[in-house]
């Protein structure tokens, strides 16, 4: 019987955990700070997945909080929530529902 080397399971377990579970994870993906005119910060609130817009709760003026749900998108059979990364008013929407959304794609901006 031939002994299976350690150093090929760390180094597979190490590279291949979905990023989703890693504890440093926590980058600032989901914002894109930017000022408006009126002096007041506009984050963008983007989705970390790609897939179809399947619910809005929110509407534009609402008042929401760090980490309500903005979003959901539908992606392999899943409704995958996309959260608010601060706290603020919706000042924009700029999905619709059923539009497609690629990886990275802004969905709302929020003044802060």
């Amino acid at each position: 019987m031939v002994p299976i080397p350690s150093y090929g399971i760390k180094f597979h377990l190490r590279n291949k955990l979905p990023q989703a579970i890693c504890g440093h994870n926590k980058k600032p993906f989901a914002r894109a700070i930017s000022v408006a005119e009126s002096g007041m910060p506009e984050i963008k609130i983007v989705t970390e997945v790609a897939g179809r817009v399947c619910a809005l709760p929110v509407e534009v003026g609402a008042d929401i909080g760090d980490g309500d749900d903005v979003a959901f998108v539908e992606a392999m059979k899943m409704e995958i929530p996309v959260a608010s990364t601060v706290a603020g008013k919706i000042k924009s929407i700029l999905v619709k529902l059923d539009d497609l959304v690629a990886e990275g794609q802004a969905i709302a901006i929020v003044e802060t």
